[in-house]
């Protein structure tokens, strides 16, 4: 036999439904061959809803045998509700196809099975015609628990997938603020933006900023109270034993769960510092995370719960300690960068001599760090006294941008300190020494530099014996701004003629200065950027020298340089600028009735302290990186 299509609602063919006579190519059991070994249960019922067939998937489903499902009304057998109870027949979904002729499917029907068990089911129900003719339905069935359970796995999994990709976004926010160019104290107030709501009602980080200082909440947050989140930042006032319990607290591994019963006790040790964010804020427990790296203690962030559940889960407390643990590395990486630029700066001042003053010339400096790197670098000035009287001055650059250029960089100036002392002229024996000391004695590279002698008697007339080793030319300004470089005396850099055997020599050059005039003396950090050739930079510097000469022709030579600067804006590049002004002619001459003009900046002549004109902050505090940053 075969079974051919059946119609359904919509009288289109649907499937297999009528049953005719036998397939000459299949045999007559060929059917219920197929339906043996079918992996989904199938019942064959007559046209009262009595079982005539179930294949053994179906007997597996329902635990019985076909034998004692045989005969039987599959509706009083087997249909039921979900909890159990009889379904009414005229309620049966399953036997619409006796009624209707039309297929059914659906998956809200339940079967008992043997030992009582209600087991829901998925299933289908189709018309069994024979020439025309209904003699009964296949009933085609399966567990659908197991799709049930097989969709909350999937479920299941794909919450656990949005979970972990919020938990990764978070962190990704974190990392960003984290490493954001702003303070402190901004840095932590966007963190708690971040983690509230997102994983407490409220949240506070505490730092200790050093050993004998106090603990601050120097950021505070709440959702629900933002207006007394803000109230609590500030410094706290601990005790002995307070301190110690915090300090403990700090030290701690991993995360702490508090309560509120724990800190809300005025005696508690805690309760100076987590009691009054619960008094303030409320809730009933908070995660307390410690802010550690590299064996130092920062503080510790504090994340309260006010809804239910308070508490909490594992995988948020392992997310809190990752956050913890990259805001410990930031503070500690700010520590480190702060120690390193204090130890720059304390250098620098070492490295930047002060300015002596000499009869009624005057003179300021300026030095300018990268600002991308730190607050030294190879560029120098300086200006010394030598000991037949005449002022020698100094720019020079050696090679590099770091601490080692500036320890090549002190190398160099103190050899030519030496050397200008010990043989005093003409500079362009000095240079020949110094190319030959730095290329036999040191390992420094090369440097330029320009090496002046300022030469006259007191009253003047003034005059400029030079050499230049490879450096942009000095800048003569007249009072009435009129400008030009002094091109003259270019020799090669230091540390390429003798280390090549080049032989080659720098010459003395000699220019009458005008008195009042101004000789500015500058690295090419100050002239020349990626985006500006030297060329340019030069003319700028120029001009500028100019407006101001004509501009400032009462202002001091610091007002000078203070204002050359703002106007030429150097960037990228350290940069050294050293400006000489000199006194009106026969200033300081003997008999002379006009009054001395004013002194050099304080900080310009030698000092115990060395501040130096233009370094970073005068008189910094220098700190023992090695010291603990917390008390133990």
């Amino acid at each position: 036999m075969k079974v051919a299509p059946y119609r359904g609602r919509d009288g289109h063919d649907e499937g297999p439904g009528e049953v005719t006579g036998p397939d000459p190519g299949l045999g007559p059991d060929f059917p219920r061959a197929v339906l043996h070994h079918l992996g989904t249960g199938v019942l064959i019922m007559d046209t009262s809803g009595r079982i005539v067939y179930a294949n053994p998937w179906a007997e597996r489903l329902l635990g019985r045998s076909a034998a004692e499902m045989t005969g039987r009304d599959a509706h009083d057998l087997l249909h039921r509700r979900a909890d159990g109870s009889r379904l009414p027949h005229e309620r049966c979904m399953l036997r619409a196809p006796l009624r209707t002729s039309f297929a059914e499917q659906g998956s809200q029907e339940f079967f008992e099975r043997a030992d009582g068990t209600v087991m829901p089911i998925i299933w289908s129900t189709t018309p069994l015609l024979r020439a025309g003719r209904q003699e009964g339905l296949i009933l085609v069935f399966g567990d659908f628990s197991l799709y049930r359970a097989a969709e909350q796995r999937m479920t299941a999994h794909t919450a656990a997938l949005e979970r972990l990709t919020g938990r990764l976004n978070l962190l990704a926010d974190v990392s960003s603020v984290l490493m954001s160019a702003v303070d402190a104290v901004d840095r932590m107030r966007r963190l708690l933006r971040l983690l509230v709501p997102a994983l407490g009602d409220w949240a506070a980080v505490t730092l200790w900023a050093d050993p004998y200082g106090t603990p601050e909440h120097i950021a505070v947050r709440s959702a629900a109270r933002p207006g007394r989140a803000r109230q609590l930042e500030g410094p706290l006032r601990l005790s002995p034993r307070s301190a110690t319990a915090v300090v403990r607290l700090m030290q701690a591994e991993e995360p702490v769960l508090l309560t509120s019963n724990e800190v809300r006790d005025p005696s508690a040790p805690l309760a100076p510092v987590e009691g009054q964010l619960f008094e303030r804020l409320g809730g009933q427990c908070a995660v307390v995370v410690p802010l550690s790296a590299r064996r130092k203690h920062y503080g510790m962030l504090t994340v309260g719960r006010t809804g239910d559940p308070p508490a909490p889960n594992d995988a948020e407390v392992r997310l809190l300690s990752d956050i913890g643990r990259r805001v410990g590395l930031v503070l500690d990486n700010t520590r480190l960068y702060r120690e390193q630029r204090n130890v720059a700066e304390t250098l620098q001042r070492q490295l930047l001599s002060p300015l002596p003053q000499v009869d009624h010339i005057r003179m300021a400096a300026r030095y300018l760090p990268a600002q991308s790197a730190m607050e030294v670098g190879g560029d120098w000035y300086d200006a010394f006294l030598l000991r037949d009287g005449v002022v020698a001055v100094v720019i020079g650059d050696v090679v590099g941008h770091d601490l080692t250029a500036a320890a090549h960089m002190a190398e160099v100036r103190n050899m030519l300190r030496a050397l200008a002392w010990d043989h005093q002229r003409p500079p362009s024996l000095i240079m020949s020494r110094l190319d030959e000391a730095v290329t036999y004695t040191s390992d420094a590279p090369m440097a330029t530099l320009v090496f002046a002698r300022i030469e006259g008697p007191e009253g003047g007339p003034w005059r400029l014996n030079w050499v230049n080793a490879g450096h942009p030319p000095p800048l003569l300004v007249t009072r009435e701004g009129h400008t030009r470089f002094l091109t003259g005396g270019h020799g090669p850099l230091i540390g390429l003629s003798a280390a090549l055997h080049l032989g080659l020599t720098w010459p003395d050059m000699d220019e009458q200065l005008p008195p009042e005039g101004t000789l500015v003396f500058y690295t090419d950090g100050l002239v020349e950027s990626r985006g500006r050739p030297i060329d340019a930079g030069m003319a700028k510097l120029r001009h500028h020298a100019a407006v101001l000469a004509r501009r400032l022709r009462d202002a001091t030579v610091d007002d000078f340089c203070d204002q050359l600067l703002q106007r030429v804006r150097p960037s990228e590049d350290d940069a050294a600028l050293l400006a000489v002004r000199l006194p009106p002619r026969g200033a300081g001459a003997p008999g002379d009735p006009r009054p001395e003009p004013p002194p050099q900046a304080p900080y310009s002549p030698a000092a115990p302290d060395r501040a130096a004109p233009g370094s970073a902050q005068e008189d910094a505090p220098v700190t023992d990186p090695t010291h603990a940053l917390r008390p133990e």
